[in-house]
């Protein structure tokens, strides 16, 4: 059996205690078994998830901009200097 730490608001606690002294059983195994109940009714992952890519954002003149290859802080720089050009 694998030990682990969690953190819980004290109104649940108060809860899962009061259920523990009710059954006679450790806040442990009450948790243990809310836990098994919760992961039976999760579906199974039966595929391996896709890589997240960047999204394709359209830019001012409605063209596609791939973001990979936009380099926000040189524009900005780029801005500056041009409007503060005499």
């Amino acid at each position: 059996m694998t030990r682990t730490q969690i953190q819980l608001p004290e109104p649940l606690f108060g809860r899962l205690r009061s259920i523990a002294q009710l059954r006679d059983i450790s806040v442990a195994e009450v948790i243990r078994r809310g836990m098994e109940i919760y992961v039976m009714s999760c579906p199974e992952a039966t595929h391996e998830a896709t890589p997240w890519k960047m999204p394709v954002l359209r830019g001012s003149g409605g063209h596609l901009v791939d973001p990979s290859s936009v380099n926000a802080e040189a524009f900005a720089m780029e801005n500056r200097f041009q409007t503060n050009q005499p």
